[in-house]
């Protein structure tokens, strides 16, 4: 895909970043206005901090509203707003097009090749250990960890289907459009006006997506999915393929929560444990390679375009 566009006038992809930053703030300070508004009618009090601590009653309505409204004020809204204020459409802006069956097919295969590849990197990075000098550092990156792990166990807590297609709804649906939007269709194609290098630019787009998620044990297998996003929207040159491989990662995490659930399976430790032989992971990144291999070459084969074969 090339990201560089010579016959539309369009701000600097500086000015676009630095509003890009500014809108993200602004629409999270009106979504977190809102939620406070929210939770005043329904409770009648302004919002208290323990409403976020898991086990207080209030914490799952309070939780699942303040995730939902930071999604759409601090991603959805930004990448909506640069596009009208480049007074663009959004499915041409963020390059919705078309969707083939195929390629959608071969973003299931890629995800399901890619999951050992991933539960390797997550579990590695679980057990990450720092030098004794910087022991402070990690103590306090565990005490965030720890908190975030908290509240999403307690929300991956499903009593009944209704719970489970909130949280697919919530957890899988709404972050899959929302951060696409905003990591490949905004910050990658800003960056892809800006640099040549386009392995650059997809790899720099995955690690802004990673780091604002603060979550440090989880950054690795975070990083690794924000480039095959990446490279999904770079070759197919639409935002849905991407958009569909994210749900299908976060779904199927919901999935194997409810799984695990039903079949009384502990989830406390279901991230630091790996289950298959190391030839299995071996498999797994190979497999995985190939088949984004063959969808790179599918891709652009669809589109008669000659990218950079680099990439």
């Amino acid at each position: 895909m090339n990201f560089i566009e010579s016959e539309r006038l369009e701000k600097s992809p500086y000015v676009q970043l630095l509003t890009l930053g500014l809108y993200a703030i602004v629409g999270l300070s009106l979504t977190l206005i809102l939620g406070i508004g929210i939770f005043y009618l329904r409770y009648g009090e302004l919002m208290s901090l323990n409403w976020s601590i898991p086990g207080d009653p209030k914490f799952i309505f309070v939780s699942r509203t303040l995730i939902s409204l930071q999604q759409i004020g601090l991603f959805l809204i930004p990448a909506l707003m640069l596009a009208w204020g480049e007074k663009q459409r959004i499915l041409e802006f963020y390059d919705f097009k078309e969707i083939r069956i195929d390629l959608m097919l071969l973003v299931v295969l890629m995800m399901v090749c890619y999951m050992p590849v991933l539960e390797l990197v997550t579990v590695t990075n679980q057990r990450m250990v720092f030098p004794e000098f910087l022991k402070s550092v990690e103590e306090w990156m565990r005490v965030q960890e720890d908190t975030a792990m908290a509240t999403m166990m307690e929300l991956i807590k499903m009593k009944n289907i209704g719970d489970y297609l909130i949280n697919i709804a919530l957890i899988g649906i709404l972050p899959a459009f929302a951060e696409e939007m905003m990591f490949r269709g905004a910050i990658q194609r800003s960056l892809g006006r800006m640099l040549k290098n386009q392995h650059l630019v997809i790899w720099l787009s995955a690690f802004v997506f990673s780091a604002i998620h603060v979550q440090f044990y989880g950054f690795l297998p975070r990083l690794l999915l924000g480039a095959a996003f990446g490279y999904i929207y770079f070759w197919t040159q639409s935002l849905w393929y991407s958009i569909f491989a994210h749900f299908l990662n976060n779904a199927y995490q919901v999935t194997a929560a409810w799984y695990m659930q039903k079949n009384n399976i502990p989830l406390s430790d279901s991230d630091k444990t790996t289950y298959f032989q190391w030839y299995g992971y071996v498999i797994s990144a190979v497999l995985t390679f190939l088949v984004f291999k063959y969808f790179k070459n599918k891709s652009l084969k669809a589109d008669g375009k000659q990218l950079d074969k680099s990439i």
